[in-house]
């Protein structure tokens, strides 16, 4: 934990105005926290969770430069949900809290998309749109992290862009769902083979309530998987019906509802998605994935 209070790089990222000028970092967060490789995986994600963060940056120690990337999607997937549960089952025989405290590196993402201080929004745009990635850390000249962009900055950036278009129009249709009552660890499966951040929770065709990536990466970074931990082994901390880490207080909106005001409710609430329902049944999601797509078009 320790090492990544040490290596909160944005220090010197204050010390460089005339960056700020540029187009992508105006709408970009300027004050990223990185932390180093060897950062054990437990105190990575207290600290995502600690800072609000669905991403972070890993870079070295001495040099600052980006050596790959954790996000929330990482972490569903070592909770259960594809290749990373490996590192659990296989190298620590399911011994969870043994897996937990290995470094970062043996998670992180190596290859990451970013963006150049010079960049326009819509570099950040074709990145963040075209190639469906939630967001990028943007570099120096250095190879050094400087910002990064998300796609709540870019709706930020765009939200006030009028549109005829109601939530009907944009919102992703009869989206796949899940059950209360279904593990932690079935959920994450089913979040990694879809590739979705967030499901829906639906119980006898009523919507129960939404499971994002970031409750169960809260699950882990509060530390209340400990308090469930007896023995230690995953099977333990994952076995846990969905139903006990989803947050309370659903939000909702209705099919004709426009999209200029729940753009406006995403930014002003930082709510990622909203379940569009109709007479008490789901009948779709819209994200700030589909608002920017749709507003950047405009």
């Amino acid at each position: 934990m320790m090492a990544g209070k040490k290596n909160r790089g944005p220090i010197e990222f204050k010390s460089r105005p005339a960056e700020r000028t540029s187009e992508i970092m105006a709408i970009a967060t300027s004050n990223v926290i990185c932390v180093p490789p060897t950062m054990s995986i437990c105190d990575g994600v207290e600290t995502m969770t600690r800072e609000g963060f669905r991403r972070l940056p890993v870079t070295d120690a001495g040099s600052g430069y980006l050596r790959g990337i954790i996000t929330v999607s990482d972490i569903v997937d070592f909770m259960g949900g594809g290749t990373r549960y490996n590192l659990v089952k296989n190298k620590h025989q399911g011994n969870f809290l043994s897996a937990i405290n290995d470094s970062l590196r043996t998670i992180m993402t190596e290859q990451v998309l970013s963006l150049s201080v010079g960049d326009e929004i819509n570099d950040a745009i074709d990145l963040i749109v075209e190639k469906r990635h939630g967001g990028a850390p943007i570099l120096d000249e250095d190879d050094r992290v400087v910002g990064m962009v998300t796609e709540h900055d870019l709706l930020k950036a765009l939200f006030q862009e009028q549109s005829p278009l109601t939530v009907e129009e944009v919102m992703s249709q009869t989206p796949r769902v899940t059950n209360p009552d279904c593990s932690i660890a079935t959920v994450a499966q089913q979040m990694n083979s879809y590739r979705f951040r967030r499901l829906p929770v639906v119980s006898d065709d009523i919507l129960f309530g939404i499971v994002t990536a970031t409750d169960i990466m809260k699950y882990v970074g509060s530390g209340e998987v400990f308090r469930k931990m007896e023995t230690g082994d995953v099977g333990e901390v994952t076995a846990l019906p969905i139903r006990s880490i989803i947050a309370g207080n659903l939000q909702t909106t209705t099919p004709d509802k426009s999209i200029n005001e729940i753009a406006r409710e995403m930014v002003h609430k930082r709510i990622g998605a909203f379940p569009v329902t109709e007479d008490s049944r789901l009948i779709g999601m819209i994200t700030e994935f589909d608002l920017v797509r749709t507003l950047a078009k405009r």
